[in-house]
């Protein structure tokens, strides 16, 4: 089969902004297998530019693969957007089967397959081997329905097949790099680079979460072949920076130190970024030494929020005092901290926020990225938040770095402004410009100017996004009113789905009429 994979243009803040793009990871470990079994496999990257959506439907109608296989990282935000070009090519390519597969696809199959006719199949879960098993049926007009991990439509009723197995090795599904032109990605400041996953899923409990629900539990690559993947990465294409995808690759430290040390026999100067937990930090603090050896040089910790209470609620699992070790431990190795900062919990007030400032300044961590509490409905957050107002329909701003959720104590106007007060302020404020301006460091000094750049372009779209384009204003729904209520996505029972479509489905076919 000839298969085309499409990773479409998200109107998210961090895929415009930056001027630098990651190629898309999770179609290419989809791709690699495909490739495996004999299918001829193309990508199109449509966040390059961004293509025209016009665009790039043209350009999938001219390739005329037999099977188009859309998914986003983006998630629900990226939704809206493939929902139309998908719809756009079945109308050109009706011979063409559409797939699509990710998370929200996932937890959505059942109103995606109602409200979206010309969806053929939809991966649930993990997707190396189900689309390996799927497109083999497809091209062999082989029943869906002996494919584990898929949703389908047959005869007018809409059906589940049982829940694929959770792929234990890692390993036996290779990343299909030669699907992109390595020369095009780049990050971190114009360094070519990629993104690499050594886990998968966490061991932790956070409510507002889905990486458990999705990944079911942790498991790790082997830490020698990465590092030598990583390696053959950087010496026959010039990778210089690995972003990792993990939440938190530091799970289980025996591995992850066998990694390291794996990465450092390697001999290779990379820049390594990831995202880890502030618990992980403190508990390595005897080995962070191999983390800076290795080439680790910023990473990002979900602190979420510095009030004990606000931790209980979102059961983080973590202390302010870990929080606060973990940004001087990465500090004395010469590492960066950036650290999340979740806003627009329902009874948070003024005090609150000024509050969280205090303690943010206090805490001094190198960078700070600063979100929106967003209720998907994979998390049970959402079962938290689910009779709480929405303030923004426009499902495509449902990526954090907008507000969606309406408050009790706050409107949303000053929600925002103390959002970017307190942005501004901790970027701003001495001890950061010193490091800015005077970092010993050549390679720090670099990330921290990059990122600097990057924000401050961020920073000033997001204020006037909210002054000129945003449309925030309480939309009478609630978050189980424009959602929907949620499903079991390991649900074997196979069941017809009618019924009203959710909000933000009406408000997808309001905007293709417009057009």
């Amino acid at each position: 089969m000839y298969i085309l994979l499409v990773n479409i243009p998200h109107p998210a803040i961090g895929s415009r902004i930056p001027r630098e793009q990651l190629p898309p990871f999770g179609l290419l470990c989809v791709g690699g297998p495909l490739i495996d079994d004999g299918h001829r496999v193309e990508l199109i990257d449509a966040e390059f530019g961004p293509m025209p959506l016009g665009d790039l439907v043209a350009e999938i109608v001219r390739r005329s693969p037999d099977a188009v296989l859309f998914g986003h990282s983006g998630s629900s935000s990226g939704h809206p957007i493939i929902s139309q070009v998908s719809a756009a090519v079945s109308q050109a390519l009706p011979h063409a089967a559409i797939v699509y597969g990710g998370v929200h696809p996932t937890y959505f199959w059942r109103e995606i397959l109602v409200q979206e006719p010309y969806v053929q199949a939809i991966v649930r879960g993990e997707g190396e081997e189900t689309a390996r098993r799927l497109m083999r049926a497809i091209a062999q007009g082989g029943p869906l329905g002996e494919v584990p991990g898929i949703a389908y439509r047959q005869a007018g009723e809409l059906l589940a097949t049982e829940a694929a197995p959770v792929i234990t090795d890692l390993d036996a599904y290779r990343v299909g790099w030669e699907l992109i032109d390595h020369a095009r990605y780049s990050y971190w400041g114009g360094k070519r680079a990629v993104v690499i996953q050594f886990s998968r899923g966490c061991p932790h409990l956070c409510n507002y979460c889905g990486q458990r629900g999705f990944w079911t539990r942790w498991r790790h690559r082997d830490p020698v072949l990465l590092a030598r993947e990583m390696a053959r990465l950087h010496r026959d294409h010039g990778v210089e920076v690995f972003n990792f995808a993990d939440e938190n690759p530091s799970a289980g430290r025996k591995p992850w130190k066998a990694f390291l040390e794996a990465l450092i026999a390697e001999d290779i100067s990379v820049t390594l970024v990831g995202s880890t937990r502030a618990d992980d930090i403190v508990r390595d603090a005897d080995i962070l030494h191999l983390y800076k050896k290795a080439g680790f040089e910023r990473f990002l910790m979900g602190m979420e929020n510095t009030d004990e209470a606000t931790l209980r609620l979102i059961r983080k699992g973590g202390a302010t005092a870990s929080d606060r070790e973990a940004i001087r431990l990465l500090r004395r190795r010469r590492i960066l901290s950036m650290v999340t900062w979740v806003a627009g919990f329902d009874d948070q007030t003024d005090v609150d926020m000024l509050r969280g400032l205090r303690q943010l300044i206090s805490y001094d961590a190198d960078q700070i990225q600063a979100l929106y509490v967003t209720p998907h409905r994979w998390t049970p957050f959402f079962r938290i938040a689910k009779d709480r107002p929405v303030v923004q329909s426009d499902l495509t701003k449902w990526d954090y770095k907008h507000q969606v959720l309406g408050m009790t104590r706050m409107p949303p106007w000053r929600l925002f402004l103390w959002v970017k007060l307190i942005e501004a302020v901790v970027q701003l404020r001495p001890r950061a410009l010193i490091r800015w301006a005077w970092h010993s460091d050549p390679k720090i000094r670099h990330a921290i100017r990059w990122y600097y750049r990057m924000g401050r372009r961020v920073w000033l779209h997001e204020v006037s996004g909210f002054l000129f384009r945003d449309d925030v204003r309480a939309t009478g729904q609630t978050v189980a009113g424009y959602l929907g209520a949620p499903q079991d996505h390991e649900e074997e029972a196979s069941r017809v789905i009618r019924g009203r479509k959710p909000a933000w489905r009406k408000w997808q076919l309001g905007r293709v009429e417009r057009r």
